[in-house]
């Protein structure tokens, strides 16, 4: 019979399970990370998008906000066009949001000028700022933009799905992972005389 289980990472990471860290464990999860039994899939550009959504939702009480909604457009207040955005953070009972921009680069992290482009989004659609979502997070000219805009960085390893994954949100990790045993009902009885030779 095939078994499904969620596992522990170490016994001390579960699925769905938010772990903070100090800086002297962040090493210990890396490398941890490295044997963990995940199947990867091929994640394009669209599957990454709906997978950090899923997870900024799950975990949407972390960043202050009721819940993260999918791609949609909004209207820019100033320059009256419409922008699409990847998702977008929800504060129930008030005008509240935040821009949710994924970009799934796994060569570079994202530039001073990225981070631009979506500052003047924040503030075309006055939101009350916007997270970055990506493998490898952000160059230092643009994090000083990130700063000064209230824009928040969120790795998320780019092959994610939605129940094996690994995401840091500043000093805290959110790790999924989803494992398979096999287990036999067979048992083998070999039968032995009194000298220990096997009968047939």
């Amino acid at each position: 019979m095939l078994l499904s289980r969620r596992i522990g990472l170490l016994w001390f990471a579960t699925y769905k399970h938010l772990i903070t860290f100090n800086g002297r464990h962040r090493t210990l999860v890396n490398l941890s990370l490295g044997y963990k039994n995940m199947e990867t899939e091929n994640t394009n550009w669209k599957t990454y998008e709906e997978v950090a959504q899923h997870l900024l939702n799950e975990f949407s009480e972390k960043f202050e906000m009721s819940k993260f909604e999918g791609k949609q457009s909004v209207k820019g207040l100033k320059s009256g066009t419409k922008w699409e955005i990847d998702a977008k953070g929800v504060k129930e009972g008030s005008d509240i949001f935040l821009i949710v921009e994924c970009r799934r680069y796994t060569t570079s992290r994202q530039s001073q000028e990225k981070i631009g482009a979506l500052a003047y989004r924040i503030h075309d659609t006055k939101a009350a700022g916007g997270i970055i979502v990506s493998p490898l997070g952000i160059q230092e000219g643009g994090r000083k933009i990130a700063k000064a805009e209230n824009i928040q960085e969120v790795t998320l390893d780019p092959n994610s799905t939605t129940t094996d994954y690994f995401m840091q949100y500043l000093n805290n990790f959110f790790i999924g992972i989803s494992d398979r045993i096999r287990v036999t009902d067979s048992v083998t009885v070999i039968k032995l005389d009194k000298n220990g030779n096997i009968v047939d």
